[in-house]
């Protein structure tokens, strides 16, 4: 666990659940395992305040708890997961790419509450989207629900792990803790629930009857509502399986990027083919028959079986191997080759970062030494065509970066220069693990900078939020146009003009936030799939 993890986790844990939260989630990011008397005693805060702050943090899977031999509950920070709330805006937008409004405002409130029953999701989306319909028609429960099921079929949500049942007959304790059980084949089983109803608006003032008062009519609300019939059933977002997502649409624009737009779709057919068959951390899919591939490609393609099986050759005899042949029935069994891919990825990445950071030669050298994996000095300056001074200058540059590492194999036993090989040579995983707590750091620094920018215009954007109110009830009261413009008027030309700055400075903050973590993501994957594969 690097500073710079910890202080991201921290300024992430601030900024979505303020700072009783981030005090909680730090210690034990830093401390590690505690129980619940220890983080009271060590943070200074009440045992309230920090039942309060880990049942938060436990909501949304970002704490874990375990029972001990003696009977004690100790509570562990997940900083890994607390680092996927920085994914948490490209989880939603590919849920609005693949499932529409519908998918995107499911996985949205999943992720805000953490865990939720299936009727509480539906009922919320539902109330949502008929707020932002016409007046008069209304969002239907079963189209919601529809939406629902797709994303657990495609396992994009999951049930969360239940506690075991016990029967109330039972004379024994219960436990300190509850031991949560997840069952595999239950995972994706959406409950057979008859949802029958349509979204409501809120209501305002006005619309409240003159007869009965609110608190009155809540009680009796309160009163006769009956359990949801999937009591107990819980969801949350299955976060790798968006990862596999990102991971595949990262692939198929490689290969569209090396190749063609047929060569990417036949590949995206097979990854899309293998979703479900393979696990999220699998070097490679399931094998593949080239019928199978033939038959699954989409309607709008109309290849012949021939031009595929040249397609396939072609992707199987390519040097980065992202395809991979493993068989001859069935017309040849393919495989794509997911470790390789993602060691490409990363790879292009590092290139691609040594070019902007020292200039062409420097990836010039850089891509040299990975083709040859290792060089001397000398071998650099002939095969690299650059001069002696030059190519020294440059190799000490990225060296200092950890860019490059030098391994000495010494002729004789004591090391003298004279009789010792020199030999520079790229450690792949070193350096995309140092890449990676760059990134972390530039993250950390991006997120300071917006809270910086939103704190000096603090009043402004204030005195923004309360106009905008006033013009929205006005609006809504039928103003004439000559009173709007009175109160939009309040706000001055050079406090509009610093508005506009503002918008522009954070929308560039959060532009970058998005790129960085893609950078994250190729980074993270490749370096899990390299450990796992050891």
């Amino acid at each position: 666990m690097t500073q710079a993890e910890i202080k991201l986790c921290s300024l992430l844990l601030q900024e979505h659940f303020g700072e009783i939260v981030e005090k909680i989630g730090s210690h034990l990011i830093k401390t590690g395992n505690q129980p619940l008397r220890m983080i009271a005693n060590d943070t200074e805060m009440s045992l309230d305040q920090v039942k309060k702050a880990l049942c938060v943090l436990i909501q949304h899977n970002l704490v874990t708890y375990q029972l001990q031999k003696r009977g004690i509950v100790e509570y562990e920070a997940l900083c890994s997961r607390v680092l996927r709330i920085l994914r948490y805006p490209r989880y939603i937008y590919t849920a609005k790419t693949l499932y529409s409004d519908m998918g995107e405002l499911i996985v949205e409130e999943l992720l805000l509450n953490g865990k939720m029953t299936m009727s509480a999701v539906v009922q919320k989306v539902a109330d949502r989207l008929t707020e932002t319909m016409e007046d008069g028609k209304t969002m239907d429960y079963a189209e919601v629900s529809n939406t629902f099921v797709r994303l657990a079929d495609t396992h994009f949500i999951q049930r969360c792990p239940q506690a075991p049942e016990t029967s109330e007959n039972s004379a024994a304790p219960p436990p300190p803790a509850p031991t949560l059980e997840a069952n595999e084949k239950d995972m994706y089983m959406v409950p057979n629930l008859n949802l029958i109803g349509k979204g409501k608006r809120r209501r305002s003032f006005g619309d409240e009857d003159n007869g009965e008062h609110k608190p009155k009519r809540q009680k009796q609300d309160a009163d006769s509502k009956e359990p949801p019939p999937d009591d107990g059933i819980y969801w949350q977002v299955n976060i790798d399986r968006f990862h596999q997502h990102f991971r595949d649409q990262a692939i198929v624009s490689a290969v569209a990027n090396r190749m063609d737009q047929t060569s990417s779709e036949i590949v995206r057919t097979m990854l899309r083919m293998s979703e479900i068959t393979t696990s999220s951390n699998a070097p490679y899919t399931q094998p593949l028959s080239s019928n199978e591939i033939f038959r699954s490609l989409p309607a709008g393609y109309n290849i012949v079986k021939q031009i595929l099986d040249q397609y396939l050759t072609l992707l199987a005899d390519d040097p980065l191997e992202f395809v991979g042949k493993s068989g001859d029935s069935g017309g040849g069994m393919y495989i794509v080759n997911l470790h390789k891919a993602l060691a490409s990825l990363a790879t292009a990445t590092l290139e691609s970062i040594v070019q902007e950071r020292f200039g062409s030669r420097c990836a010039r050298i850089f891509r040299l030494l990975l083709r040859k994996k290792h060089l001397e000095q000398k071998q650099v300056e002939d095969f690299a065509m650059i001069p002696a001074k030059e190519a020294k200058d440059m190799l000490y540059k990225m060296l200092s970066e950890n860019f490059v590492s030098l391994q000495e194999i010494p002729k004789t036993p004591d090391h003298a220069p004279s009789r010792t090989f020199y030999l520079y040579t790229v450690n792949t995983l070193s350096s995309a693990r140092m890449l990676l707590h760059r990134c972390y750091k530039s993250v950390a620094n991006l997120i300071e900078r917006r809270q910086y920018e939103t704190k000096e215009s603090k009043r402004l954007l204030e005195k923004s939020q309360r106009v905008e109110a006033i013009l929205a009830s006005m609006q809504a009261t039928g103003a004439e146009e000559v009173q709007l413009q009175e109160i939009e008027e309040m706000i001055t030309a050079p406090e509009r003009q610093q508005l506009e700055s503002l918008k522009r400075n954070v929308n560039k903050i959060d532009a970058s936030e998005n790129q960085v973590d893609e950078t994250i993501f190729v980074l993270e994957s490749y370096i899990d799939s390299t450990v796992k594969k050891a």
